[in-house]
Parts: structure tokens; C-alpha cells; sequence
């Protein structure tokens, strides 16, 4: 058990004063307008986290109150990610099951002087709303009787005004230093096809109106959001006050805010909206499914947001860690192939023409249960063309002319000569091997300075393997110089495909979800990829 976070501390100390009944229940609560990243991917492992640990409950509750923006793809795909971490909700809410609670509510504040309903403009409203460091004007609509202002919200309710002509607002404080609590409009009149609801309503509930009640009404406990919600928590206690109902604890910590990356979903919508990337589940992105489709693995996402912890001060954490912990975990799991990325033709002389020999390989070296595989060897390989260099100096230990390598799992070979084409470019390397130093032969020890990969060229299979990098080319896409944005930061070599060949064993092995290709780097099979034409993705490198 490691120490304890700020909030682990506040919920043991209420269940030592015996608050809530000694209940744990928290709720992750997305509104499903984008596909959920890597800072959700944190708030999920927090909220389904804590109530595992407390033997507590945990809602997956949409705050679905903006139909404008709502999608039932957007609500499907926020399943999969947190089944796909390896988490399971309790219960499963919406905020539009309790619109006609929320309403009812809002009558009760109406009759109790607390609530009115407003037609000034926008404009007028924020203008009113004066500054941080001026109080506010009351509007002139802020004293309509009671009784006017109950028909008036029953208009609204019935359709009778149109969209941007009336507000319903709750009486709060004017002249707050806290702008959230300086008359908040509470409904708005929209005229927009609900995703569940229908064309039911035609007003709809403001978020922060809406999300403490829904938090009331499921008997939230600890209703843990990020810090941005911080001055909100002032209103979500005085509705939970003023209604008279039970009052959860919000309590906010920081938000994970990742280097290279950008985590707007408006910005990311905008991303695959102009078609700079291929869709939210593009392996660039920072959405959990893109993070899925890259190869990295529910268990490096979890690890990574147990490594951040949970702290009450933004920070900004380096896309390094999340690599690391996507190493640290592949490497445990992620079965070793042998693939050639930009391939030249090896061919051994010496060898006999026509004989296969079949080597045995290593699957993993960390599961010793994970047995070996059968790979073919023959007179001409496939080798990676940056293994060899003509003109070598004393630094580069691979192949060169008169040199000696290892090929793993098989012989020491020599260089002889190479072959070129009319521009200049080698299309074949020619050399040697010694047959005393196949592996696990008494010659095998001998010393060479480097052991190379490779693929009989007879046996091995064509794939498309796509090399991913960072989107951005700055750490701080969304700090743009002036007259830029963020989009004049996309690294334009964020993704290069390259045609290679990896093992012939591949061309069925479906089931296995992570490779290592050795010497290279962890990858994945694409949701591209087909027995016709088999797609590769890179999920990080062997080294950062």
C-alpha cells in the first residue's frame, strides 16, 4: 500500500465520523459529446478506483442536458473505453431520466422566491454580470411576481417562446466576487432532437444546474471532478442548500494535462472534422481509443494514472512517462517477431542453394512458459538496410565489409562484397557463414560486436507497418505564438508507413494482441488490416 491521496484522506476521515451512513459511491459522469482521452482515462481509474478500494459503488452517469452536441455514438464508444480498462459501472444513469425531477425542482425555487425567469439578451446578461472586480447590475426582470414567473417557465416548458428569447435564471448573489453565482441562468429554450429524450422537451437544464441534483438524486458521496470545477463548488453546494436535498461533497483535484498533446474536445473534434487525422480512433490522438488502436494496453493506461497520483496542483506531465509505462508493461506481455522495415537483399554464398534449416525462437524471454516458434533459414535474407554501412568508422559494430555479425537465432556470417544498382544504391550484400557457429553449437560463443534480426526473403510476408510520432511538434501546442493555433504546430512526420516484411508465422496470429519486433520497437496489428494486406502499428519504441 503506498501513501495516501488528498482524497483517500477526506474519505477516511468520513467514514471514521461515520458521515454518509459510511458509504463510498462515486460516479464517473462524461457528457457524450467527444470520445473520451487520456484525462478521462485518469478521472475513470480515480472515481472506479476508490470505490473498489472502500468496497463502495460507482455510477456511470451521462450528463447528457446539450442535445446539440450528443451522439449515441459518443455514449457507446464512453462504454467500450471504461470496459476496455477494465472497469464496470454499478449503475448506469443519465441526467435526462431526472428532467422531470429537475424541473419540479425548479418550480419549488420559483415559488420560493429563489428563481425567475429573465428575456434579456445574452449580451445584456453578461454585460450586467459586471466583473471579478465590479459587482453586478440586478436585471429588471429579477423581481417579476412569483406567480408570473411560474406561468412564464411554464411557456417555456410548453414552447411557446423561441430559442434565445428567455432564460430561466436562480437568484443568487450580484455582487459575488464569484461570477458563477451572479444569477446563473438555469434552462435555456432549444429546440433540438434529444438522443434519448426525443423532442420531449424544448428546455433543457444548464450543467451546473443540473449536475449536483443528479449527483442528490443517486446518492452520490464524494462527487470528485477536476479543478476547473473548483468555483463551481460554491453554487453546486447553495442549489443542494437552498433545495433542501442531500448534499454530496465535491471535492476537485488536477487535471492530467500531458506534453505534446492537446486535450479540447472541441479541438480534437476539430482535428477529425478537417481531416487532419483519419478519426477519433486515429493512434496520433490522445483518446483512449486511439490509444487502443495504437497497442497501448489497459494495463500501462491504469499504471500510468496510479504513477501520476492525484494532486491538488495543475502540472503538466511529460508524454515520456506514458511510454514508459506502456514499456514496462509489453514488455512482460508483447510476443517477439522478427520484422524488416527497410529491407535489402543479404545473400550467403556459401550457403546450399535450396536447403531451408527451421531455427527454433525465443516467444518471450519474461514468460518462461512462452515457449518458441519455428523460423525458416535460407540462402538469401532480408536484413535492415541500416545494419550495413560501406563506409563504417570505429563507432558502428554491425555489418560492413570484411566485418562479422551474428544473425540471432542462427549463424556468424561475414561481409564480402556488395552489389549496385546504376544510381549508386546497394541492392545486394554478399557474404559468408561459418557453420560451426549456428546457436547452441560449441563455436557459437565466439565473440562478434553486434547480432543483427533478418527474414528468409523466400518465406517472409509483406505488411504495411505505420511509425507514429508525436502530433505536435512543440510541447505546448495549445501556448501558439501570435497569429497561430494549434493546427500550425502538427508535426507533418507524425505518421511515415513503410512497406516490410515481417514472419510468415504472423499471417494467422490473430490472437495475439501485442509484438515486440525486435530491435525496433512494440506493435500491434491495425483494425485496417486484412489476410490480403496485414497492417501494422507502432505503439512506442524499445527505448524513449
Amino acid at each position: 500500500m503506498g501513501p495516501r491521496n488528498f482524497i483517500e484522506e477526506i474519505i477516511d476521515e468520513d467514514l471514521k465520523n461515520g458521515k454518509n451512513e459510511s458509504r463510498v459511491h462515486t460516479r464517473f459522469p462524461p457528457e457524450p459529446n467527444g470520445y473520451l482521452h487520456i484525462g478521462h482515462a485518469k478521472s475513470i481509474c480515480l472515481n472506479f478506483g476508490l470505490a473498489q478500494k472502500y468496497k463502495g459503488l460507482c455510477n456511470l452517469r451521462f450528463d447528457d442536458t446539450n442535445p446539440t452536441k450528443e451522439d449515441v455514438e459518443y455514449v457507446d464508444s464512453i462504454k467500450e473505453d471504461i470496459q476496455w480498462l477494465g472497469f464496470q459501472w454499478d449503475a448506469e444513469f443519465y441526467a435526462s431520466d431526472y428532467f422531470e425531477q429537475l424541473y419540479q425542482w425548479a418550480e419549488q425555487m420559483i415559488r420560493e422566491g429563489l428563481a425567475y425567469v429573465d428575456f434579456s439578451s445574452q449580451e445584456q446578461i453578461s454585460l450586467e454580470r459586471g466583473t471579478p472586480t465590479k459587482p453586478g447590475i440586478e436585471s429588471k426582470y429579477r423581481n417579476t411576481p412569483i406567480e408570473e414567473n411560474l406561468q412564464l417557465f411554464r411557456k417555456m416548458r410548453a414552447g411557446e417562446f423561441a430559442e434565445g428569447e428567455v432564460v430561466l435564471r436562480a437568484k443568487v448573489d450580484m455582487s459575488s466576487p464569484n461570477m458563477h453565482m451572479r444569477d446563473p441562468i438555469m434552462y435555456r429554450v432549444l429546440f433540438a432532437e434529444h438522443h434519448r429524450t426525443g423532442n420531449d422537451w424544448c428546455i433543457y437544464p444548464m450543467y451546473d444546474y443540473a449536475h449536483g441534483q443528479s449527483d442528490s438524486i443517486e446518492g452520490i458521496t464524494h462527487s470528485i471532478c477536476t479543478l476547473e470545477f473548483e468555483v463551481h463548488r460554491p453554487l453546486y453546494d447553495w442549489f443542494c442548500k437552498v433545495l433542501r436535498i442531500h448534499h454530496p461533497q465535491q471535492i476537485e483535484f488536477a487535471r492530467l494535462n500531458l506534453n505534446y498533446t492537446i486535450m479540447s474536445k472541441r479541438k480534437l473534434l476539430q482535428l477529425v472534422s478537417e481531416k487532419y487525422v483519419s478519426g477519433w480512433d486515429d493512434p496520433r490522438m490522445p483518446t483512449i481509443s486511439g490509444l487502443r488502436r495504437r497497442g497501448y494496453s489497459p494495463e500501462s493506461i491504469r499504471n500510468f494514472a496510479e504513477t501520476v497520483g492525484v494532486a491538488k496542483r495543475e502540472n503538466v506531465i511529460d508524454l515520456n512517462l506514458l511510454e514508459f509505462c506502456a514499456r514496462e508493461h509489453l514488455n512482460k506481455v508483447a510476443q517477439r517477431r522478427m520484422a524488416v522495415l527497410d529491407p535489402v537483399k543479404l545473400i550467403i554464398d556459401n550457403y546450399p542453394e535450396g536447403q531451408v534449416e527451421i531455427l527454433q525462437a525465443v516467444n518471450n524471454p519474461e514468460d518462461p512458459e512462452g515457449g518458441t516458434r519455428e523460423m525458416p533459414f535460407s540462402k538469401e535474407l532480408w536484413i535492415e538496410r541500416s545494419d550495413f554501412r560501406e563506409n563504417a568508422d570505429k563507432k558502428f559494430f554491425r555489418l560492413t565489409i570484411g566485418g562479422e555479425v551474428r544473425l540471432k537465432y542462427a549463424y556468424i556470417i561475414k561481409c564480402t562484397h556488395i552489389v549496385k544498382d546504376e544510381d549508386g544504391n546497394i541492392v545486394e550484400i554478399h557474404a559468408t557463414y561459418d557453420p560451426e557457429t549456428k546457436s547452441g553449437m560449441a563455436q557459437s560463443n565466439r565473440k562478434v560486436k553486434a547480432t543483427i534480426h533478418w527474414l528468409s526473403t523466400a518465406h517472409a510476408l509483406p505488411a504495411e507497418v505505420r511509425l507514429f510520432d508525436k502530433l505536435f511538434t512543440v510541447p505546448e501546442p495549445d501556448n501558439t505564438e501570435e497569429g497561430k493555433t494549434f493546427l500550425d504546430y502538427i508535426n507533418p512526420d507524425s505518421l511515415i508507413v513503410r512497406q516490410a516484411f515481417i514472419e510468415k508465422c504472423m499471417e494467422n496470429e490473430s490472437q495475439h494482441p501485442y509484438y515486440q519486433f525486435e530491435r525496433i520497437g512494440y506493435f500491434c496489428v491495425d483494425s485496417d488490416s486484412t489476410k490480403e494486406k496485414l497492417v501494422f502499428n507502432k505503439t512506442v519504441g524499445l527505448k524513449s
